[in-house]
């Protein structure tokens, strides 16, 4: 019986997310279902995180526990070649007994990405959220700085269980290559929609509508954080173990 950790990339467009839904598909479900093909009996597997419906990922990872007497490259294949087309495994590893993709991740990264231009751009569209008024990135990153550490992040999303939401953002950047503008947010764990809050408040900034000074005033609950922006331009690009 091998333990094996899967990289994985996804197209979330028709994804409801990554974990068995009760209607929709789901990642989780297609895994599952591929590695079933090959294991002797159902095959069950640990996510690493949980996408939300239509977030995308070049870095997810899962767990599981397989009997496989071939190499891992030789099952790579066999899984993409029966998993669906918005779907792939990128690698595959052995790890200890006492791994787990979701408990032993060390930290999470997700990207958000935006178009900043007032013309429509279809191919971009699918992954990015185009946003027609100017942005100032400088003025954004300056006050996505204000998010780093150890904060109650309650007023940017809910606890996926219970009711505990302080977090340890350890890093947050915003950056600009040509008309694309990136978010990059770097936690131990993320609460629900909470990138995509911290992402719609940080535009604000970028329109000059709210203050960096602002952005702790959200933070504390003193006022309200904005909606989250589509889920779309976001995606999970890596998850780090000490492996």
């Amino acid at each position: 019986m091998l333990h094996l950790l899967a990289v994985l990339e996804y197209d979330g467009t028709e994804f409801a997310g990554f974990q068995i839904q009760t209607s929709g598909r789901s990642v989780q479900a297609e895994l599952e279902r591929a590695l079933g093909e090959f294991g002797n009996g159902p095959v069950r597997i640990v996510g690493g995180g949980r996408t939300d419906a239509g977030v995308h990922a070049t870095g997810q990872t899962a767990s599981f526990k397989i009997e496989w007497t071939h190499d891992l490259e030789t099952l790579q294949r066999a899984l993409n070649a029966k998993l669906p087309y918005d779907l792939a495994v990128r690698s595959l590893r052995p790890v200890g007994e006492n791994f787990s993709a979701r408990y032993s991740a060390r930290s999470r990264t997700y990207r958000y990405s935006v178009l900043n231009q007032p013309v429509r751009a279809p191919l971009q569209e699918r992954y990015a959220l185009r946003f027609a008024a100017p942005l100032d990135v400088a003025a954004m990153h300056a006050a996505a700085q204000h998010l780093v550490g150890t904060h109650d992040f309650g007023a940017f999303g809910t606890p996926p269980h219970g009711n505990n939401s302080v977090r340890e953002l350890l890093r947050a950047e915003v950056w600009q290559v040509e008309r694309n503008i990136y978010f990059e947010f770097e936690a131990t764990s993320f609460l629900y929609r909470m990138v995509r809050r911290l992402v719609g408040t940080l535009l604000q900034v970028g329109r000059g509508e709210r203050t960096a000074q602002e952005i702790e005033q959200v933070l504390f609950r003193q006022c309200r954080a904005v909606d989250a922006v589509p889920a779309h331009g976001l995606t999970l690009i890596q998850i780090k173990y000490d492996l």
